[in-house]
């Protein structure tokens, strides 16, 4: 999720554990911790893209991490902090740590939660940013910071945040099972012979959900809004694998096939190989668009080494697509 929804996150946990002990001090120290596990991005500075990509939300959103390091922020805070209880401290860094990677586990991009273990959770259920869920949460984290530290009104006001922003979530996954229903309704309707498929919500909401759907030799994106009213539409994009030739069989194209989850397709622009990674679709809803949001120019070196650049977004692409998203909200 988007930085202010983690810094909320941790805020109201941080609340929820020591707010009554030490008052506005637990949202502070709880919106640092929320944000601590995202430093991983620091590792696409040192390494390649493939990499950066396979350590991105790897360690530092684990289980582990938060059992390694919340002793660690523990002893280093209550070495200064006139509150000295080490347990609690303890208990409010694993606590800050750990519903970050919990809450990036509802987007697309999952986490590894688990890890050493190769598992990622990718619920996808919401998008990385949500307003319906961040601004609610947001106003009331507000109110609390308001109120004395010993009153009633000031958890009232931090666990409604936390009620309502996490029952959210679970709305979120009532309504992808609706949209992965009339997807799959869709397919079946149009004779549509697929080996998978995937749904998750369109940016900023979750009324309008997005389907990918691979086929023998295609993968097809569809668009549905709880106020269509018209039959889905999918769009064809051909997988194009056999285009990598040589490369396929390279290790760094290997790592890259299994970040993507196998969700990619390959096209050649001007002589230049292009990977697509398709689970985070393009920056339109338009049919058959082409704006990938995650694109990666492939070049190869003088030992055939391949090395996977990500294609910079066009800004104009994100203001376009605000508008065809609430155009698309209201249905086809």
């Amino acid at each position: 999720m988007d930085s202010l929804t983690q810094i909320v996150l941790g805020a109201a946990v941080g609340e929820a554990v020591l707010g009554k002990k030490i008052g506005n001090k637990a949202m502070i120290y709880g919106a640092i911790a929320g944000t601590i596990p995202d430093l991983d991005v620091l590792a696409g500075y040192v390494t390649d893209t493939v990499t950066g990509l396979e350590m991105h939300r790897g360690f530092t959103h684990s289980i582990l991490f938060s059992v390694l390091f919340a002793p660690i922020f523990a002893f280093i805070v209550s070495k200064y902090e006139t509150y000295k209880n080490k347990k609690d401290w303890i208990l409010f860094f694993f606590l800050t740590f750990v519903t970050h990677p919990i809450l990036d586990a509802q987007t697309t991009w999952g986490t590894q939660l688990f890890w050493p273990f190769d598992i990622r959770l990718a619920f996808k259920n919401v998008f990385v940013i949500d307003p319906l869920y961040t601004l609610p949460f947001l106003v009331f984290l507000i109110l609390a910071m308001l109120q004395k530290r010993t009153t009633n009104k000031r958890r009232l006001y931090n666990n409604c945040g936390l009620i309502i922003s996490s029952s959210y979530l679970v709305i979120t996954l009532i309504l992808k099972g609706i949209a992965y229903k009339t997807f799959t309704k869709a397919l079946a309707e149009q004779n549509i012979v697929y080996s998978e498929i995937e749904t998750k919500p369109s940016p900023l909401n979750t009324i309008l959900w997005t389907a990918n759907v691979e086929t023998k030799d295609a993968f097809l994106i569809g668009n549905y809004s709880f106020f269509d009213k018209n039959p889905i539409q999918f769009s064809s994009y051909p997988k194009n694998h056999h285009l990598l030739k040589d490369l396929s069989n390279h290790p760094k194209t290997k790592r890259m096939i299994a970040i993507s989850k196998g969700w990619y397709t390959i096209n050649i622009k001007e002589n230049q190989l292009y990977f697509n990674d398709l689970r985070f679709g393009t920056l339109s809803i338009l049919p058959n668009a082409q704006n990938f949001v995650f694109k990666y120019k492939i070049e190869t070196d003088a030992t055939g080494e391949p090395h996977f650049k990500e294609v910079k977004k066009e800004k104009r692409d994100a203001k376009k697509l605000l508008t065809e998203l609430w155009a698309r909200i209201q249905g086809n």
